[in-house]
């Protein structure tokens, strides 16, 4: 059986990026933060078991801490086995705030969250990978890691250091046939999209040239494609409706 860890794998996005991988076959490894989160990670882990008849474990671990990410991995090779397949680095948060009026510790949480607890996973998931000769990471960035975005510098800070370390690991470890690829989502109907004014919500889906937002599964199905697709490595997609066309 392959086995897979996705860090923020709980909901929205990463809630459908772990149910496409149960639906691949794989034993899915989840993380959650706080005790609070412990309840929806092991609602989706049942789903697995359920839909898919494959195992799930849910770990409490924060990911920006460098002993948490281990803890992460340690237990997933303990439940598993040494082989880990695929890793998907989901994790992330924003702040949504003018730069100047940024404290440091919410521009250091982002950066932590989204870019650095990836340094870590990788740290720890790639000597797996390189024993196996071989292995997948998906991370996940932004459009706003391609774009900009006002009021989200740090946000877009990870998000292009994401794409940046994705291409500098694909290079490092490609005789290893382990890959590194990048989804950079657009517009995505979330819990958070659905919370804002819907009115503002639908005159921006209206600068789309598709017309419309993405869903989750839109994602998901972009992960799927990346860890099927052997020969694809150091790149990025961006499921976006045409918003963003380099």
């Amino acid at each position: 059986m392959k086995t897979a860890i996705i860090t923020g794998g709980s909901r929205g996005i990463g809630e459908a990026m772990t149910l496409k991988l149960g639906e691949m076959g794989y034993n899915v490894v989840v993380n959650y933060r706080s005790d609070s989160s412990k309840g929806l990670t092991e609602a989706v882990i049942a789903k697995l078991k359920t839909e898919y008849g494959v195992e799930g474990l849910a770990v409490q671990a924060d990911v920006s801490k460098y002993e948490d990410c281990e803890k992460l991995v340690k237990t997933a090779v303990e439940a598993f086995g040494e082989k880990i397949d695929v890793l998907v680095n989901n994790a992330g948060i924003t702040n949504n705030a003018a730069f100047c009026e940024l404290p440091r510790e919410s521009y250091m949480a982002v950066l932590e969250t989204n870019l650095i607890s990836a340094f870590h996973m990788c740290h720890f998931v790639v000597p797996y990978m390189v024993k196996a000769n071989g292995g997948c990471v998906v991370n996940t960035s932004s459009i706003g890691g391609l774009m900009g975005v006002a009021n989200q510098a740090d946000y877009c800070a990870s998000k292009a250091g994401l794409i940046g370390m994705t291409r500098a690991l694909a290079m490092e470890f490609g005789k290893q046939n382990i890959r590194f690829n990048c989804i950079c989502p657009g517009m995505i109907w979330t819990d958070m999209l659905r919370g804002v004014n819907q009115d503002e919500v639908a005159a921006l889906a209206q600068s789309i040239p598709m017309g419309k937002i993405g869903d989750v599964e839109d994602i998901a199905n972009a992960m799927e494609f990346l860890i099927k697709d052997k020969y694809m490595t150091g790149q990025y997609v961006s499921p976006n409706g045409g918003i963003y066309m380099p």
